[in-house]
């Protein structure tokens, strides 16, 4: 990865976009891809659309979220501790002794999730961290205090935590999920610019948002645009780590190349066109199946507008929705690949139904 791709990554990626608050996130990703693409424009609650021939017919969607978990201050007690509620999939489990950025309109106060000492605790009657007892303290004694701060209910609140490597060979932080995967649409732009390939339809590389809470962005996006073709980008578990059951979670593991998904919503016609470009490129790629829905935005992409080739390439993360997701160099790599090679060879106006 050259310097100006892993400024990007790490500006990106350390910078905070909750769901519902991604515009800070959004503008340092535009600002990335402007020079790679012909135009942009983004929707009424934020997601951003940068565009490669804007004026074809045939327009191919590929797509990531940007939005990443987070809290809401849900109260304030008298003596000056917030108590929250989830924004997303957020885990109560691992909040005790996290520092914690509340973003409020005079900027970032500071807080950190307090845990009573395991010295004082009954350790025969344990009480596990639960949503009803986890809090912050942002070293207030009262409520007028954390007020003062510009703190109030409804402030979002996301964990303090960077970006940083694992052995050279991972990428570990917060929000890999998905902002990893706005990193790698934004690298198959630039590639094209810089492999001078033309392409004989119209692109629209998509960062949506308020994903976690149920693919909003991408159901309102997706509308919009009306694509023929989309690929959607996320992150799915690699269940070779720890306390993972493969037999009721599949086998997938970093470091061994992008995850192709098996399910109702996945066009099978597409998804037999990426495997192939995988196998003549040599890429690797491993194998997954969903039960009903993916749970990403290739759903709302495909029972949208009538019905839209939608297919899904997943990256393999390790400890998803904590602080220390972990994605391998090498996976990033092979993503960003696998989508090059696939755009290259994809004719304009490819008819993807099963029965003509």
């Amino acid at each position: 990865m050259d310097k100006k791709s892993q400024k990007f990554l790490e500006l990106y990626l350390n910078n905070a976009s909750p769901t519902g608050f991604e515009t800070s996130g959004q503008q340092i990703w535009l600002d990335y891809l402007k020079p790679f693409t012909d135009e942009y424009f983004t929707d009424t609650y934020g997601t951003a659309v940068a565009v490669i021939n804007p004026k074809a017919d045939y327009k191919v969607v590929i797509e990531a979220h940007a939005d990443e978990i987070s809290w809401f201050v849900n109260y304030i007690t008298d003596e000056g501790y917030i108590y929250v509620v989830r924004n997303g999939g957020s885990d109560h489990q691992i909040a005790p002794s996290k520092r914690v950025n509340i973003h409020t309109e005079k900027g970032v106060v500071k807080g950190v999730f307090g845990w009573p000492a395991i010295h004082v605790r009954d350790r025969a009657k344990e009480e596990a961290p639960t949503m009803k007892n986890i809090f912050i303290d942002c070293g207030c004694n009262s409520k007028e205090e954390v007020e003062k701060l510009g703190v109030h209910v409804g402030c979002v609140i996301t964990f303090d935590d960077e970006l940083m490597e694992l052995n050279r060979r991972y990428y570990t932080g917060r929000a890999l999920d998905n902002r990893i995967g706005g990193f790698m649409i934004a690298e198959v732009a630039r590639k094209i610019q810089e492999k001078k390939v033309s392409l004989p339809f119209g692109l629209y590389i998509v960062n949506a948002v308020q994903e976690e809470i149920g693919l909003r962005g991408a159901q309102m996006i997706a509308e919009r645009i009306k694509p023929d073709v989309a690929i959607v980008t996320d992150v799915c578990h690699d269940t070779t780590s720890p306390m993972y059951n493969k037999k009721t979670s599949g086998f997938q593991k970093a470091g061994k190349g992008p995850v192709l998904t098996y399910g109702p919503a996945v066009q099978n016609n597409l998804l037999n066109m990426i495997i192939e470009v995988a196998e003549k490129k040599k890429i690797p790629f491993q194998r997954a199946s969903a039960s009903r829905s993916t749970g990403t935005d290739t759903d709302a992409f495909a029972y949208s507008h009538m019905g839209v080739a939608s297919a899904l390439i997943s990256l393999p993360l390790k400890y998803m929705h904590t602080t220390v997701e972990t994605a391998h160099k090498d996976d990033v790599a092979h993503v960003i690949n696998l989508m090059f090679e696939f755009l290259k060879q994809l004719k304009s106006g490819h008819d993807f139904r099963y029965i003509k």
